[in-house]
């Protein structure tokens, strides 16, 4: 696969998405580890529908998470619901193989999205959901400098049991720039 080095990090860079890359996403999209923090597992994500996503024009802002060291693609990134009047946006991602989880990368995909929305897509706020049993994509929000905002209770079922959906954001004065990042 061939991946472009749009942000660059000290482990990963973010590169436009590629459409090759359509089999390795199918079957994270289908795998219970990665969809239930998702919020997405009760979809079934067949090819035609990847395809078609990941060609439209409007998933602009997605980009592929790859390993600096090797070119491994191992996750998505990217914003959403963007509204450049108010100076807003939502960023989300994924690491999508056990292997590559707890190694840091999303703290460092964060920081390197956070440049970005703040410094070229002139956000002043970046607002993410994470459901609350996941503790570990939670701690390394907190770790880049997002705070909760709010949380709708009991608004996610998954495997017979209630969950809130927290809402945290960062606002630009806020963000911390880490002093290693190779932001390109």
């Amino acid at each position: 696969m061939k991946y472009y080095k749009k942000l660059v990090g000290k482990n990963v860079y973010l590169s436009p998405m590629n459409i090759e890359d359509v089999d390795i996403y199918i079957k994270w999209l289908n795998d219970f580890n990665v969809t239930d923090g998702l919020g997405t597992s009760n979809k079934i994500v067949t090819l035609e529908y990847e395809k078609e996503w990941l060609s439209q024009q409007e998933n602009q802002y997605q980009l592929a998470i790859v390993r600096l060291e090797d070119d491994k693609l191992i996750g998505n990134c990217g914003f959403h619901g963007i509204d450049q009047l108010r100076q807003c946006g939502e960023v989300g991602l994924f690491i999508g193989d056990e292997e590559n989880r707890n190694k840091g990368y999303g703290q460092e995909v964060l920081n390197l999205l956070l440049d970005y929305g703040f410094n070229y897509l002139n956000f002043n706020n970046i607002m993410l959901k994470v459901f609350s049993f996941n503790e570990r994509a939670i701690n390394c929000y907190k770790k880049v400098g997002f705070k909760e905002i709010g949380r709708r209770r009991q608004s996610y079922y998954l495997k017979g049991k209630f969950y809130d959906e927290l809402y945290m954001d960062i606002i630009r004065k806020d963000h911390k720039y880490p002093i290693d990042y190779n932001f390109q």
